[in-house]
């Protein structure tokens, strides 16, 4: 996988808890189809977890059930590079190198940092001001030419392009200056009970969202539940931000356009398009559910993947660490 004349892909998500319906729609979706057209390379972000405090046994444990989704959602470990973010040392150790390249006022204006520091006032932690570098490790060691990003995450990325244009300027070209990948559909999927918000599993009110892994019946529930308007017809607007949600939702899991959602729901009520909505998700999330349960329970070939993908990863990132270091300086043996 090493040598290619596909330009490579590197994405990551966190195993902390099941992934929602605006992860798959938003990332993981994509991620499948990316794999013919660029060599990709996908790492459940277990060290970026811990700046938030974590139960030990869960973050294992949902390390592996990101895995095995991910896997039931199409990644093929035969064309894609699969692994935990911890099994493979150089992130860390290119972080530090990394640091030492990024200014205290740059990363002083990212404006995650500002809302996780809010949220979780009793744990503003080093690694919560200074993940946004490690971040640029994960992308910079692998030579990434391009990573998907969302809205929350572009700040980010111009933060890893410009440490590594001051590392190559300081040290003679050594780090590709990653691009942003921009999915050419796609869609921002917002609260089903708060619709100017995205959606989030840390939401406190649990019918806000939708996990890949819930049941139909709760998936038709969040649904009825969803907030709309008192008008009772479908059509999108700025006005209607609730409905416009659910569009866009049967719009990715139909193919549908939103010329055509309107005409098959006009004169319908909202009753009727929520049950069309549900019904649309669970339709395709149904067979990923059976996919991932039948993964997960078969530990040594999930184990496998994910110990062959740490070593692909490794010999990547191993190369460029040693060339980082030789460069900075470290005396090496």
């Amino acid at each position: 996988m090493e040598i290619s004349a596909k330009k490579r892909i590197l994405s990551g998500i966190q195993p902390t808890g099941t992934f929602t319906l605006g992860n798959y729609i938003g990332a993981v979706r994509n991620w499948g189809l990316l794999q013919q057209e660029y060599d990709c390379i996908y790492m459940i972000a277990n060290m970026h977890a811990i700046t938030v405090r974590q139960n030990p046994a869960d973050l294992r444990r949902q390390s592996r059930e990101a895995a095995a989704l991910l896997l039931a959602c199409g990644i093929d470990p035969q064309k894609s590079i699969v692994f935990v973010q911890s099994h493979v040392p150089a992130h860390a150790e290119l972080s530090w190198v990394l640091s030492c390249n990024t200014q205290f006022g740059e990363l002083s204006r990212m404006t995650q940092f500002k809302d996780k520091s809010a949220r979780h006032a009793d744990n503003v932690n080093a690694g919560l001001f200074t993940y946004p570098v490690l971040m640029a490790a994960d992308i910079l060691v692998y030579n990434a030419d391009l990573v998907p990003v969302g809205a929350d995450q572009k700040q980010h990325l111009e933060l890893a392009r410009n440490i590594a244009s001051r590392f190559n300027n300081a040290y003679s070209d050594t780090f590709t200056v990653p691009e942003p990948y921009i999915p050419k559909t796609g869609a921002r999927i917002m609260s089903l009970q708060e619709p100017d918000k995205k959606m989030s599993k840390s939401d406190t009110n649990v019918n806000s969202f939708i996990l890949m892994l819930d049941e139909p019946d709760a998936i038709r529930r969040k649904f009825k539940r969803a907030v709309t308007d008192s008008e009772g017809a479908v059509y999108a607007s700025e006005e209607k931000p609730g409905v416009t949600n659910l569009m866009s939702i049967y719009s990715v899991f139909t193919g549908k356009s939103f010329e055509e959602i309107q005409r098959e729901f006009e004169g319908k009520g909202y009753g009727e398009f929520k049950d069309a909505v549900a019904q649309s998700v669970i339709d395709v999330f149904s067979p990923i559910q059976n996919e991932y349960r039948r993964i997960l329970a078969d530990k040594n070939y999930l184990d496998g993947v994910l110990k062959a993908g740490a070593e692909q990863a490794s010999r990547i990132a191993n190369k460029t660490c040693a060339k980082v270091y030789k460069k900075v300086g470290f005396l090496q043996l």
